[in-house]
């Protein structure tokens, strides 16, 4: 590659550090601060090194990392959007895809497609690796929750079957063994038996 080549790779390496000031809802399992969107990419993508064995069938973990360390890239400009925010779905669908226009557009042609195409398909989450990688991006927020006793869920008066409604079908679509813990985790904490960890 030439050195255009090398210096829109390194301006898209520069904007995409502003992932890191992206403040999400979830705390860390500490509680001593909440989350921010690089830390949940980075710790998603691990998450599919250590789980893949759970997803609904075959995958490429290396494909899954890499839609997992790309998928919240558009939040730097758009921010975080809570599972419980009551966001209109289709209007945050525009202005991620709007972002993912621009963000993956500073890179090379060629990588800011490949990017881009993965980062469409994890939002599709219609092959195997994206069905997986969507639910591992549930998974973890609902693990994280159950484990800092209700977290945001308590915050914002969650009910079980919100709980249920938004979580369950990603994560047993992607993941139907680690559905099954989930479904014992989210029954204990609304029953007042917390997991231990």
């Amino acid at each position: 590659m030439g050195s255009m080549a090398l210096e829109k790779q390194l301006g898209f390496l520069r904007e995409i550090d502003r992932l890191k000031s992206v403040l999400r809802q979830s705390p860390l399992l500490d509680a001593s601060r909440k989350e921010n969107s690089a830390e949940h990419s980075w710790h998603l993508a691990v998450y599919a090194l250590v789980l893949s064995e759970y997803a609904c069938g075959p995958v490429d973990t290396g494909r899954v990392m890499r839609m997992l360390l790309l998928h919240d890239v558009v939040e730097i400009d758009v921010g975080d959007f809570p599972i419980h925010g009551g966001t209109c779905a289709q209007a945050q669908a525009e202005l991620e895809d709007a972002a993912a226009l621009r963000l993956f557009g500073l890179l090379p042609a060629a990588q800011g497609d490949e990017f881009l195409a993965l980062w469409r398909e994890f939002e599709r989450a219609e092959t195997e690796d994206a069905k997986f990688a969507k639910a591992l991006d549930r998974f973890q927020p609902l693990l994280i929750n159950v484990f800092t006793g209700g977290g945001t869920w308590t915050e914002s008066g969650v009910s079980m079957e919100q709980v249920l409604s938004r979580y369950g079908a990603v994560i047993q679509r992607g993941a139907p063994a680690l559905w099954a813990v989930c479904e014992r985790w989210v029954t204990g904490h609304f029953a007042g038996r917390p997991e231990s960890a």
